[in-house]
C-alpha cells in the first residue's frame, strides 16, 4: 500500500494544520512549518505531487492555490512550505497574515507526476523562481534513497541573486552528492562577480547542463508560463520527444 494512503491528507476535503514556526528567509520569502497530528505522522504526499491551500485574499474572498512542500514523507511530524509572497498575490496576502498558532486549510495529494525509483537514468530539471519547490522535493527524494541511482541535473533561473530560493539546501545537496546532483544557476541581473549563467535559459545551456535526449531520461519543467513555453520550444528543437518532457 502506498504511503499516501496512511498519510494525513484527504483528496476531497480540506483539513486544518497548525502553523508552529515561521522563518523569514528574505524580504518576500518565508518558510512555514506546520504540525501534523502526531510526531510520527507523515503528510502522505507522493514524490512530485502538490497540495491545495485555501485562504482569504485582501478583500476577504476565498482563494485556493497549489503549493509543493519542501519536506518529504520521511520528515515525520511536520511539513514545510517555502512561499514567495508577491505584492498583488491573492494567496500571498493570506500567508503574509498567517501567524504561529493559526491554521491552514489543505487538501491533496494532487498532480499527474508519478515516479518509481530507478525509472529513468537521469533527470534534467529546468526551474524558474518558485518553480524550484517540486524540483527540490523530487531531487531530495531521489538522492536520499540509497536504492535509487538516478542522476539529477538542475538549471535554476531567477532575476537576481536574492531571488534564488533554497540555495543553501541546493548547494548542500550538490556537495553531499557530487557525482549525482549538479545545479547551474542562471540570473537575468547577476551581481558583478558571477560564475553562473546570464540572461534567460538558452538551448545551449540545456545542451550543456541537461542529459542528452534518450529513452531513459526525462526533463522536468516548472516556471512562469512564458518560461515554460520557451523551454518547450527549446526542448522540442533539441530533439526531446513529448514523452521525455513533463511540466509541473
Amino acid at each position: 500500500m502506498p504511503i499516501a494512503h496512511s498519510g494525513c491528507l484527504d483528496p476531497e476535503n480540506f483539513k486544518e494544520f497548525k502553523l508552529v514556526k515561521r522563518q523569514q528567509l528574505s524580504h518576500n520569502v518565508a518558510k512555514f512549518t506546520f504540525e501534523l497530528p502526531t510526531p510520527t505522522s507523515a503528510l502522505g504526499l507522493p514524490i512530485g505531487q502538490h497540495i491545495s491551500c485555501r485562504g482569504k485574499d485582501s478583500q476577504g474572498e476565498e482563494v485556493i492555490k497549489p503549493y509543493t512542500p519542501t519536506t518529504l514523507d520521511s520528515d515525520v511530524g511536520y511539513f514545510e512550505l517555502v512561499i514567495k509572497m508577491y505584492p498583488q498575490g491573492r494567496m500571498s496576502h493570506h500567508f503574509r497574515e498567517l501567524r504561529v498558532g493559526d491554521y491552514l486549510a489543505v487538501k491533496g495529494p494532487k498532480g499527474r507526476f508519478r515516479y518509481q525509483p530507478g525509472e529513468v537514468r537521469a533527470f534534467g530539471m529546468i526551474a524558474g523562481g518558485s518553480g524550484i519547490t517540486p524540483m527540490f522535493q523530487v531531487a531530495r527524494a531521489i538522492l536520499e534513497n540509497p536504492k535509487d541511482t538516478t542522476n539529477v541535473h538542475l538549471i535554476y533561473a531567477n532575476v537576481t541573486y536574492e531571488d534564488i530560493l533554497l540555495k543553501e539546501e541546493l548547494d548542500s545537496l550538490a556537495a553531499k552528492y557530487p557525482g549525482r546532483f549538479k545545479v547551474y544557476y542562471v540570473l537575468n541581473q547577476p551581481p558583478e562577480v558571477w560564475d553562473g549563467g546570464v540572461g534567460f535559459v538558452s538551448k545551449e545551456m540545456i545542451q550543456t547542463h541537461c542529459p542528452a535526449p534518450a529513452p531513459d531520461i526525462r526533463v522536468l519543467r516548472c516556471g512562469p508560463p512564458p518560461m515554460n513555453k520557451a523551454m518547450t520550444g527549446h526542448l522540442d528543437a533539441l530533439g526531446y520527444s513529448p514523452d521525455m518532457q513533463f511540466q509541473f
